[in-house]
C-alpha cells in the first residue's frame, strides 16, 4: 500500500468514526476496530481486480464498504456506489469529496436502476448470496465478477455459490483470512 493510499484510508477511518458510527451506519461495537474489521476486510477484494477492469459497482454501499477502500487502492477503475437510503448517500458524498476520489460516483437509488456494464460488482452485507447473484448477473459484462463477502452464517460458501450459480458461472474463493470467512467470487461466462 502506497503512503498516499494509507493516508486516504486513515482519513476514511476517521470519517467512519466521527460520522458513520454515530449515524448507525457502522455498529458501535466496531468503533475501536474500524481499521481491521472494515478497512482491511474491504481490501481483501482487491485481488479480484485486474488492470483491465474499467467499471465496478458496489451494491448497497452503505458506509462505503468495500467500495471506498477499493477505489483508493484501484484508482484506474471507476466505482459506482449504489445506495438507496438518503442519509447514507449524504455520507458517501461527503466521504468522496473529503478523500478527493475522482474515480467514484455516488448513485442514489436501487440496484435495479443500474445499467449493465460492470466488470466487477462487490456486495458486503447487501443480501443473501442468491439475491446478490440475481441482482448482479444481468449487470456484469461477460467475464465480469461478483465478489460476495460471505458472512459466518454461510456454512459452505463455495457449495452454496455453485448451487446458486448454475453451469454458466465459474466459482472460486478468494481473500482467505483466519479471522474472516472467505470472499466468494462468481464469474459470468
Amino acid at each position: 500500500m502506497k503512503p498516499s493510499e494509507r493516508e486516504r484510508l486513515q482519513l476514511f477511518a476517521r470519517l467512519l468514526q466521527d460520522r458513520a458510527v454515530p449515524a448507525g451506519f457502522v455498529a458501535d461495537s466496531d468503533a475501536d476496530r474500524l481499521w481491521e474489521r472494515h478497512i482491511l476486510d474491504s481490501l481483501r477484494a482487491a485481488e479480484a481486480f485486474t488492470d483491465a477492469n474499467a467499471v465496478a459497482y458496489d451494491l448497497g454501499s452503505g458506509a462505503g464498504l468495500p467500495g471506498i477502500p477499493l477505489a483508493v487502492v484501484r484508482p484506474g477503475c471507476s466505482f459506482v456506489l449504489c445506495e438507496s437510503h438518503r442519509r447514507r448517500v449524504a455520507f458517501l458524498e461527503l466521504a468522496v469529496e473529503r478523500l478527493a476520489l475522482e474515480n467514484v460516483e455516488v448513485r442514489p437509488g436501487r440496484v435495479e436502476d443500474l445499467a449493465p456494464g460492470a466488470d466487477v460488482i462487490t456486495a458486503r452485507a447487501f443480501a443473501s448470496l442468491e439475491r446478490c447473484w440475481a441482482a448482479a448477473r444481468p449487470l456484469l459484462t461477460t467475464g465480469g465478477r461478483l465478489v460476495y463477502f460471505a458472512g459466518a452464517g454461510l456454512a459452505d460458501p463455495e457449495g452454496e455459490a455453485r448451487s446458486v450459480a448454475g453451469r454458466e458461472t465459474e466459482v472460486s474463493l478468494i481473500g482467505r483470512l483466519a479471522s474472516s470467512p472467505p470472499l466468494v467470487m462468481m464469474t459470468r461466462t
